[in-house]
């Protein structure tokens, strides 16, 4: 089947993680029921323009918002580009379609006060998952790297002797992080608390739960969300926000932009600068601070 290809092309020859390719198998799905209980089509392949617009009526109708209408419709070009490379369409059916329009969204970063309080004042337990609990927060806020990364880490990666971990992201590109002393040394606790684990099932793996499992994605954003909850009234307390943070608050100490585009292991500069309104925000206040004439009438 056509469909089956192309997550296997996805996961095989793209390298996308089973995440992604999980959920454009899901957006693929629900367009085939679609098709087939509105329009008795059993083949995506062969339907036409009008169609899709149809499924994104009743997308728009279901109060789904446009962000998550174009990540659906960016599955079904995604498949039919595939199609006409593989020789099985002669042209998309969403050739000249357009996205529909979206707002901007403003992730507001934790401050440098914040992360302080959370990483010097909040109380984690002596136990094996309090001392997990505070390096997950840490290592995020440290690193930069992504939740699916930071679960994917193999305890191989952390390089003491040279202080870096070897993170492995999007299709397979690895990266190499420095390791801060600060976090060094937590790690070196939650290592000494993990050889206590009665069981350890997962043990190339990182981080684990207490039953010696690999952590999963709810738990991590469980943890940043309680702990940041304590210093932070944001409403947004995730995983990307503690990435954005790190991004945010070397820019803001004169990092340089390429710099924190590799260690961001983004493939793109346009990718790292959605960070530089911050920094931008920051330069502002130092220059209405320090010029001459910025109090000046």
């Amino acid at each position: 089947m056509a469909i089956e290809a192309f997550l296997s092309y996805l996961k095989l020859e793209k390298n996308y993680s089973g995440h992604t390719v999980k959920a454009y198998s899901r957006d693929l799905i629900d367009f085939s029921e679609f098709c087939s209980e509105g329009y008795e089509i059993l083949d995506i392949a062969s339907v036409d323009y009008t169609i899709i617009r149809s499924w994104l009526v009743e997308l728009v109708n279901k109060g789904l918002n446009n962000r998550t209408i174009n990540r659906k419709i960016a599955s079904l070009k995604a498949y039919y580009k595939f199609l006409v490379k593989s020789g099985q369409l002669q042209a998309s059916p969403l050739k000249k379609h357009r996205a529909l329009k979206v707002e901007k969204k403003v992730e507001v970063p934790f401050s440098e006060t914040e992360m302080e309080k959370i990483l010097a004042e909040v109380p984690f337990d002596d136990t094996f998952e309090g001392v997990r609990d505070k390096l997950i927060i840490e290592m995020l806020y440290a690193t930069g790297m992504r939740r699916a990364e930071l679960i994917d880490l193999k305890i191989e990666k952390v390089d003491f002797l040279n202080g870096t971990v070897r993170v492995l992201g999007k299709r397979n590109k690895e990266r190499l992080i420095p390791l801060v002393t600060s976090l060094k040394t937590v790690i070196e606790s939650y290592l000494i608390k993990r050889e206590t684990l009665e069981k350890i099932v997962d043990k190339d793996f990182f981080f684990l739960t207490k039953s010696g499992h690999k952590i999963y994605e709810t738990l991590v954003y469980r943890i940043i969300n309680e702990y940041l909850s304590k210093v932070s009234p944001k409403i947004k307390r995730s995983p990307h926000i503690l990435r954005h943070t790190f991004a945010t608050h070397l820019l803001n100490r004169g990092a340089d932009l390429n710099a924190v585009k590799e260690l961001l292991g983004h493939s793109s500069l346009a990718s790292t600068q959605v960070y530089t309104h911050n920094s931008i925000a920051e330069l502002k206040k130092a220059h209405a601070k320090a010029h001459p004439r910025s109090k000046r009438q």
